[in-house]
């Protein structure tokens, strides 16, 4: 009572006031902070409170003293000072108060202390603030810090301390003539802008050595220390009260002794003139921009009210925006401050100027988005006061869409009561999702990502917690999306939460400061009403808990379970209490989680309830909840067949157990959710599954709708979706990176988005659904950045290994790749017109890329370029706009280098070092970004926060805006029209408005929950999509302006300028930007490096100035032809040797494999005969023969399909895209793409009863789309790709070309009139051309007529088409749509939707429609009703038209030929499978199989009856080698199948053959192929395997990976018992496995083995593994080749014994010479060299003939005969034969190229 009347009493006013001792004891303020006493507190400490003389610190009672601390007398201010000298800071202090456990209880805003740091010393000075919260930060200053650092709990600021000569040591020891500082501390400011908390009080100060201290003082007023009496009165501020003031002879400046620091810094800008008075130092107020924000106070000998940044090197802009101080409260509030001119002391002509400031963070009226707008204090003219403009609209931007889930945890998404809507969290955002229409609703306002939700039971009520300790838990109007109330958790981290049913009660459980696990009920029912949340109990508990639950029938009782404990809770009286369950046996489970059963009825009976729990062992108990004991214990087990790799079904019973993550309930049945990424649905009894869904990964969190129809899951791989049961249809809602997102890009013509992210992976989005539609998964090397190709569907992706790798978004693979990098790529852009790549990486290299080739060759590789260390970011290369400039930041930090794009010369360097050193180190340029060409701007984020406009032509300063954020800018993006700039600036988005000079400051947009690492504007520029923990898509609300207009140059200009006047239009570039660059007399071309090399044909130069071709647009339909990546042709270099055809030593008896990648490349014509009595094993009965052809690589394979035989039609130099049968069957036209020796693409024409090419013609410059035959078969048109566009027609009688047409679009299909071979037809974008043949004489002319696709068919673009009975014509769409047009009246007249993918084909009779799509979709239609239709034009409904038939194939339908009738047929897909169709049967038969991806190994059965194949998909392939029939498959998913291995003929009894195969994870599985089951899988390795193999008795396995590792393991029990680190550092290539049958080696062993590694390096090593002895026999080194040899792509390092001398090793690989070396082990020396023409890639050796088979890059394979040394070269594929293996008879000969396979068989000699 005493304390408070004296509180009231005390003075509130005056210079001098003291408080009762009893309102500063501990603890006292600490509890009374925010209550009515607060108030009181504030007012016996207004206007200010001496601290020292409050806490009588010369006593030391209530305050503490260590060290050497004295008071002395300073001849300065002529008075007693304390001294707090010592070598160590921590040992040397004053603290106040005395205790720790006491609080000054200060609530004064500003903190003012008067000292003077000692010369060649460090000081520091600790202050512990206390937020509103209770929260206590320690927040530092000292000049011992060299950053500004910053936890939750501890700000630390470096203390910048400037002497007056220019010679400074910015951060560091304090330097002589130290003076007397003025330092004043904003600490709410400190709080609010680092932290975003609010502050509360200050709880204690620590003076450290080494410095002299006069007093401290709080206040709520803002002191100006150098202003004083009446003329300035009327400015606003404050003067310094006489207590506090320094002394100042008279005669001088305040300035000129002593220092004043405000921080953090005041944003009153200077006057427009600097201010001028007698004899004052050179270090005044200075021109340009107002101050900017600095994270570290500086001390300075000037009048630092003003700035506190004095150092500039360059002129600056006269106009520039201000630094920006954000303040994130929920208000608006606008004050003008007026002043009239008045002159003070040491003042003369002071400019008349007012202070305007703003705070303008609030949250937008549009909505639930926060918008944070910072604030601002603008200085600004009297006159133009009143005329301080926005930037409208205010806010600007509007959250539209996420791309992500969760973040803290998968664990948390919720059906909404309605069951219309999931909730969830992405990262900091809490998202509503609207599962029928895809909207998306938000809730912001969380600074860190959220870690739990609840929602009550009416759906009016949310709860989320975020993660950053302490946790702050909101309360969301849930229909509105209105925060109600924020509060902070006892609970550190809140890892679930639980709400009643009707809202009234919310339970969390977390852990607290100690790590032990607390729970807390809070009262929440108030909240709606305008009250408050209150805690009603806390409780902690030393039991583990994983989920808790509040019950549905008893508001007062809870649940929990954990690990070994399952407990119930009741709240009672104001206490927690907890019960636990006797588990018995299964007191030692973990449980994940649990579920109440809802009563049937709807009345829930507490006596009824029963409680489920799941745990990791695959548990589920049922407890009863009345009884508290456990009902039933059922377990989930894993059934599985011989072989299967994957459950089958599922029983509880006993055994190991599917670790269940989720569960959930309704009144019918159970989901559950287990780590084996199978979501189940059980009934209440457990007895069978009802359904399943296999995820892609664990699933983490199951929900049954309130409805009890959907079923929700989320898996941890980021994943979220439902399953809807009466459908039994899985939807999916949302997939997500799992790590953040590095860098993003986005495709016009598409509107698709590309992200790169720390979790390996490449993602394809739809901007219009922000549905993902690709996945690119890398699982050695990470991606770094990404962009698209302008105008191809295309993209370009950069990797951590230095690669870069081009895709297609057609055929979803790689189509190039470039390794010309030797580090991490750090920036990848492409010019707007598409013809050049650019990429940069983290060694300083430049790359240049040619991207008019389809192989975009490498132009120029310079060295040295890019600054080494620069970030991976979307701004790290940028291109102007026309495309003629490249900008980096390069060669180091400092610099920003402008080139050329086409020649890379340096056109410009600036020096970002000069431009301003106030950070207290020389500038660096963080990104880069051009503007419009027309004004010819470049911007320039740099490392001080600042953005810099240069003059792209001159680099002259044009503006800039400083203090753009307290961190530095990774991104920015300047608009197309040059409206708005975007910046990611830390974990915010700001906009700022850029035309306006004046800038009031941007906007900021917070969401997430880390730092934005690139932001961009959507192709149509009204979007904005920002990336970092997720992406955001954000709606520009400001209106769209067209016909953008920028100054152009001015008449003078255009008419040629003298010298002078060049130099004043030099001095105006701002105003008359350049229409060119200009470029320098003496230009310093790049450093070229070791991989540069010009194009081939050229001469290593570029000009863009004249391109040829336009820029055409890539067709999205699937028909596209995307042809494989093809190495140089055959025969490329000298020494090559092509056989005599009489003398081969090896015929082409078989090929494996179809090319999936062509488009309609394959042609059957059947008999109308009968079906042969015996066809072959795989051929259907119903199957007719006839004539069938279809194209592997460059060959064209005609089979018998009955027997089998095949003949081989070769001589294309390219791979084959298309196929055209006659009409008669006597002729077939085949087309390829163009090679790198021809100029134009070939066709070649062949007689089908000869198989003798008749014709080679050629026309087209680019790939050949398709063929066509006329009805007469006297014409053959021909239809280029989308590049070419050409239309060509060839008299058939002589192959003369008679017409040639460019077409103005790209066209997908061409087709004649069956009915008038006069008419013909292509289809394309939006068109249908009909074209009429004219023919005068021996000249056919060409009519055309083009027909617009009507709007009802809907968007897309037509890809296939069919004639069907006269006059019809069956258009396919790429959205999945079939119309049909009548060709006489030239109208559409009837549409339907046929598929949910591209049609690519279609096939007509009279009555019968086929269709295959994108989707692998084949199905047969009835039309036989539309000629009927047809009369009714555009009224025809599509009703009439059904479905008869529907097969699934696997993969995309790229060709087809059916009979007449179409009843059956072949067709082909793209992952290069033939299927032959019966339609009558309903059953598709496959006929033709080869390997989807690359064939890594082939290998040899010991009865030499079988062969096996291994390939990068995962599959082991077993194949009857008589007829090369598919016999047995073994898939591994998510693998890659890298090496394999047959057991040898001694390893026991034929029915035991096994096969060894090893894969990328570095597993190692053994195959039995009798049983056709997996027997063994054994990890011998943590990498990837390269090679293994067995040893001669079969019994032991040898495999060595790509670190070097050689690893030897028992084949039976798997056991690895030896591990040979010799070769570690490089790659094992091989591994060769011989009986010992040299005797003078000098070693014991029964086996013989070497292993080379990609260092050039082979061992040889004697091992005998049942006595485990294994000795070095020999060790061989060969010498490194010339980088440039090998143009950066070295060979592999092959090695193997020769099996007719076992004394003889022979080896092939990378060297000074491309040889084959054979080496004598026991004369230990090189005995014999064989030249070759090129590096070898594979390597083979004949036991019985002496042959050796080596195949190359070159796409060739040569034979060597060692007896004679003659050699025999052989082409046939189209790729690099990296694979060659003979039969163990020598008879066969199998070589591989990506994954074509070809048999040879090898000729008696």
């Amino acid at each position: 009572m005493t304390a408070e009347v004296m509180a009231e009493v005390a003075p509130l006013s005056g210079s001098r006031c003291q408080a009762p001792r009893c309102m500063s004891r501990a603890g006292r303020a600490d509890a009374k902070a925010g209550s009515s006493s607060g108030a009181m507190a504030r007012a016996w400490q207004h206007p200010f409170l001496n601290v020292f003389r409050h806490f009588r610190v010369d006593e030391w009672k209530r305050s503490a003293k260590q060290g050497d601390v004295a008071v002395v007398t300073d001849k300065t201010l002529k008075g007693a000072v304390y001294r707090i000298r010592g070598s160590v800071s921590a040992a040397n202090y004053i603290q106040l108060p005395k205790n720790s456990t006491q609080s000054l209880g200060l609530t004064g805003r500003y903190l003012y202390v008067l000292f003077r740091p000692l010369p060649n010393k460090h000081f520091v000075i600790h202050l512990d603030v206390s937020t509103e919260d209770n929260q206590v930060i320690r927040v530092s200053f000292s000049n011992l810090f060299k950053e500004f650092k910053s936890t939750a709990t501890r700000l630390q600021f470096p203390f910048v301390l400037e002497a007056r000569t220019p010679q400074r040591d910015l951060v560091g020891l304090v330097p002589h003539g130290a003076r007397w500082t003025f330092l004043q501390l904003d600490l709410q400011d400190i709080l609010l802008v680092h932290l975003n908390r609010r502050y509360g009080h200050l709880k204690s100060v620590r003076l450290c050595a080494s410095l002299l201290v006069r007093n401290l003082y709080t206040s709520d007023l803002c002191f100006e220390p150098a202003i004083s009496g009446a003329p300035w009165a009327k400015l606003p501020v404050t003067s310094m009260p006489r207590e506090m003031a320094f002394p100042v002879p008279k005669g001088e400046s305040w300035h000129d002794r002593y220092v004043h620091v405000r921080f953090p810094s005041d944003s009153l800008k200077v006057p427009s003139k600097p201010i001028e008075k007698s004899g004052s130092p050179p270090e005044a107020v200075l021109l340009g921009p107002g101050p900017r924000p600095l994270p570290c106070p500086v001390a300075c000998s000037k009048p630092v009210r003003f700035s506190v940044s004095p150092v500039v090197q360059t002129p600056r802009p006269t106009a520039a925006p201000l630094a920006p101080r954000p303040f994130p409260e929920v208000s608006l509030s606008q004050e003008c401050s007026e002043a009239s001119n008045a002159d003070g002391p040491g003042f003369h002509s002071l400019e008349p100027w007012a202070r305007v400031k703003a705070s303008d963070v609030h949250t937008a009226a549009a909505g639930p988005h926060v918008l944070t707008h910072e604030s601002t204090e603008v200085p600004v003219a009297l006159e133009d006061a009143g005329s301080c403009k926005r930037f409208l609209p205010d806010p600007i931007l509007r959250l539209k869409g996420v791309i992500g889930f969760g973040g803290h945890s998968t664990r948390q998404a919720l059906w909404t009561p309605d069951g219309t809507a999931v909730v969830y969290p992405c990262h900091a955002v809490i998202v509503v999702l609207l599962v029928d229409t895809g909207e998306q609703r938000f809730f912001l306002g969380h600074t860190d990502k959220v870690s739990a939700l609840a929602l009550d039971g009416s759906g009016s009520l949310l709860a989320s917690a975020q993660a950053r300790t302490p946790s702050v838990i909101r309360l969301w109007d849930f229909q509105t999306g209105r925060c109600l109330c924020v509060f902070q958790s006892p609970v550190h981290v809140v890892c679930s939460l639980s709400f009643s049913d009707s809202g009234a009660l919310l339970c969390g459980v977390g852990k607290d400061r100690h790590g032990r696990t607390m729970v807390v009920a809070w009262g929440t029912g108030q909240v709606g009403l305008g009250g408050e949340v209150v805690v009603l109990a806390k409780a902690h508990t030393d039991f583990d808990v994983q989920a808790f639950r509040v019950t549905f029938f008893d508001e007062t009782r809870m649940a929990s379970c954990g690990q070994g404990s399952v407990r119930l809770w009741r709240l009672r009286g104001g206490a927690l209490r907890s019960c636990p369950v006797d588990l018995g046996e299964h007191h030692v489970l973990q449980f994940t989680d649990l579920a109440f059963k809802q009563a049937q009825d709807g009345c829930p009976k507490p006596s009824a309830a029963m409680l489920f729990v799941c745990s990791r062992s695959g548990h589920i108990l049922e407890i009863d909840c009345q009884c508290m004991v456990v009902r039933h214990a059922r377990r989930l087990l894993p059934t599985q067949t011989p072989g299967g790799p994957h459950p089958q079904k599922q029983t509880f019973s006993t055994g190991p157990g599917i670790a269940i993550s989720s569960l959930s309930l309704s009144p019918a049945m159970c989901a559950v959710g287990s780590a084996d990424g199978y979501l189940r649905l059980w009934p209440l009894d457990f007895s069978s599954v009802l359904l399943e869904a296999e995820h892609e990964g664990p699933v983490s969190s199951v929900c049954v709708s309130p409805d009890g129809l959907r079923v929700l899951s989320a898996t941890s791989s980021g994943h979220l979706g439902f399953l809807d049961t009466p459908s039994r249809v899985y939807h999916m809602l949302a997939r997500s990176h799992t790590a953040p997102v590095l860098a993003l890009a986005t495709e016009q013509r598409r509107g698709q988005l590309a992200t790169v992210s720390q979790d390996r992976t490449v993602r394809i989005w739809d901007l219009a659904t922000l549905q993902q539609l690709y996945d690119f998964t890398s699982l050695e090397e990470a991606p770094c950045t990404v962009t698209f190709h302008p105008t191809r569907p295309i993209f370009f992706c950069g990797f951590s290994s230095g690669a870069v790798r081009s895709f297609s978004l057609e055929a979803a693979e790689v189509l190039v790749e470039h390794t010309c990098h030797q580090g991490a790529i750090t920036g990848l852009t492409a010019t707007p017109d598409g013809r050049l790549l650019f990429s940069s990486c983290s060694r300083g290299s430049l790359a240049q890329y040619n991207c008019a080739d389809p192989q975009w060759h490498v132009l120029r590789v310079a060295a040295d370029m890019v600054w080494p260390d620069a970030p991976a970011t979307p701004s790290t290369l940028a291109v102007s706009r026309d495309g003629r400039l490249l900008a980096f930041v390069g060669p180091s930090r400092h610099t920003v280098t402008v080139m050329g794009s086409a020649s890379l010369d340096e056109l410009l360097r600036v020096d970002i070092g000069t431009l301003d050193l106030a950070s207290g180190r020389l500038d660096s340029a963080m990104a880069v970004c051009f503007g419009p060409a027309a004004l010819g701007h470049l911007l320039v984020s740099t490392s001080s926060n600042r953005v810099v406009v240069l003059d792209a032509a001159s680099g002259r300063i044009i503006r800039e805006l400083p203090g753009v954020h307290p961190e530095p800018c990774s991104s920015l993006m300047l608009s197309e029209d040059t409206r708005f700039l975007l910046m990611a600036a830390g974990r915010a988005v700001k906009v700022w408005d850029y035309r306006t000079q004046a800038s009031p400051g941007p906007q900021v947009y917070i969401g997430h929950s880390e730092p934005v690492q690139a932001v961009t504007f959507s192709p149509d520029q009204q979007q904005v999509l920002s990336a970092g923990d997720a992406v955001f898509l954000w709606d520009i609300l400001a209106t769209t302006e067209s016909n953008q207009s920028f100054p152009g140059p001015s008449p003078a200009c255009e008419a040629g300028l003298g010298t002078g006047q060049l130099e004043d239009a030099a001095s105006r570039a701002s105003e008359l930007p350049r229409q060119q660059v200009p470029k320098p007399s003496q230009a310093s071309p790049p450093r070229q490096g070791i991989c540069a090399r010009p194009p081939e044909g050229g001469d290593g130069t570029s000009d863009t100035k004249n391109s040829g071709a336009p820029c055409t647009t890539c067709p999205t339909s699937h028909k596209a032809f995307t042809p494989a990546r093809a190495s140089r042709g055959p025969h490329s270099a000298k020494g090559t040797s092509l056989p005599p055809a009489s003398s081969e030593w090896l015929r082409l008896k078989a090929v494996v494999g179809y090319s999936g990648n062509g488009r309609a490349n394959m042609v059957w014509r059947p008999d109308t005969g009968p079906a042969p009595a015996r066809p072959r094993p795989q051929a259907p009965p119903s199957l007719r023969t006839g004539f069938f052809a279809y194209t592997c690589g460059r060959l064209v394979v005609v089979e018998d399909l009955h027997s089998g035989a095949q003949q081989h039609w070769p001589g294309h130099p390219a791979e084959i895209s298309t196929l055209a049968l006659s009409h008669s069957a006597q002729v077939l036209a085949s087309a390829s793409g163009r090679s790198s020796t021809t100029d134009h693409c070939q066709i070649r024409v062949w007689d089908v009863s000869g198989g003798l090419c008749q014709h080679l013609i050629s026309h087209h410059s680019t790939t050949v789309l398709a063929l066509a035959f006329s009805p007469d078969d006297r014409l053959l048109v021909t239809l280029g790709d989308h590049d070419g566009r050409t239309l060509a027609l060839w008299d058939t009688a002589t192959y003369d070309l008679v017409s040639s047409t460019r077409l103005p679009e790209p066209v997908h299909g061409v087709a004649f009139n069956p009915w008038d071979a006069g008419e013909l037809t292509c289809v394309g974008q939006g068109t249908v051309t009909f074209w009429l043949l004219q023919q005068c004489g021996a000249d056919i002319s060409l009519q055309v007529h083009r027909e617009q696709v009507p709007e009802t068919v809907g968007a897309g673009e037509l890809t296939s088409l069919c004639y069907g009975a006269p006059p019809l014509l069956y258009c396919g769409t790429s959205s999945g749509q079939v119309c049909v047009w009548d060709t006489c009246a030239g109208h559409c007249f009837l549409s339907w939707e046929a598929d949910d993918g591209g049609i690519g084909l279609l096939l007509c009779s009279s009555s019968r429609l086929v269709s295959g799509s994108s989707t692998g979709r084949l199905r047969l239609w009835a039309v036989g009703p539309v000629s009927e239709l047809r009369c009714k034009g555009s009224g025809a409904r599509s009703s009439s038209v059904f479905m008869e038939r529907e097969l699934v194939l696997d993969g995309a339908v790229v060709s087809a030929s059916f009979d007449d009738s179409v009843d059956m047929g072949v067709v082909g897909t793209r992952t290069g499978t033939l299927w032959f169709i019966s339609w009558a049967e309903g059953t598709s038969t496959r006929l033709i199989s080869g390997q989807r991806s690359k064939v890594n190994e082939v290998v040899f059965g010991p009865g030499e009856s079988h062969c096996a194949t291994c390939g990068e998909d995962g599959s082991v392939r077993v194949w009857a080698l008589a007829s090369m029939e598919l016999v047995i498959q073994f898939q591994v998913l998510n693998q890659s199948c890298l090496c394999l291995a047959w057991s040898p003929r001694c390893c026991g009894r034929p029915e035991q053959q096994r096969l060894a195969a090893g894969y990328g994870d570095g597993s190692l599985r053994i195959f039995s192929v009798s049983r056709t089951a997996m027997e063994l899988k054994m990890r011998p390795h943590p990498v990837a395997l390269t090679t293994v193999t067995f040893s001669t008795d079969g019994q032991t396995v040898l495999s060595g990976d790509k670190d070097g590792l050689v690893a030897v393991s028992h084949s039976r029990t798997g056991m690895t018992f030896r591990v040979l680190s010799d070769h570690q550092g490089a790659p094992i290539s091989t591994i060769c496995v011989t009986r010992k049958e040299c005797e003078d080696l000098g070693v014991e062993g029964t086996d013989l083995w070497l292993a080379a590694s990609g260092d050039q390096r082979v061992s040889v090593w004697a091992s005998d593994w049942l006595r485990n002895r294994c000795e070095l026999v020999d060790w061989l080194s060969f010498p490194m080749p010339a980088t440039t040899e090998t143009q950066g792509h070295l060979p592999p390092s092959l090695a193997a014994f020769c099996p007719w001398d076992g004394a003889l090793l022979m080896y092939v690989g990378p060297g000074v010479d491309k040889e084959v070396i054979i080496y004598d082990l026991s004369q230990k020396q090189v005995v014999e060299k064989i030249p070759l023409p090129f590096f070898a890639m594979s390597l083979s050796l004949s036991p019985g003939t002496r042959l050796l088979a080596l195949g190359f890059a070159e796409c060739m394979l040569r034979l060597v005969d060692y007896a004679t040394g003659t050699a025999q070269d052989f082409a046939g594929h189209n790729n690099a034969v990296h694979l060659c293996r003979f039969t163990p008879s020598a008879r066969l000969l199998f070589t591989a190229a990506c994954n074509e396979i070809l048999v040879w068989e090898v000729s008696g000699r």
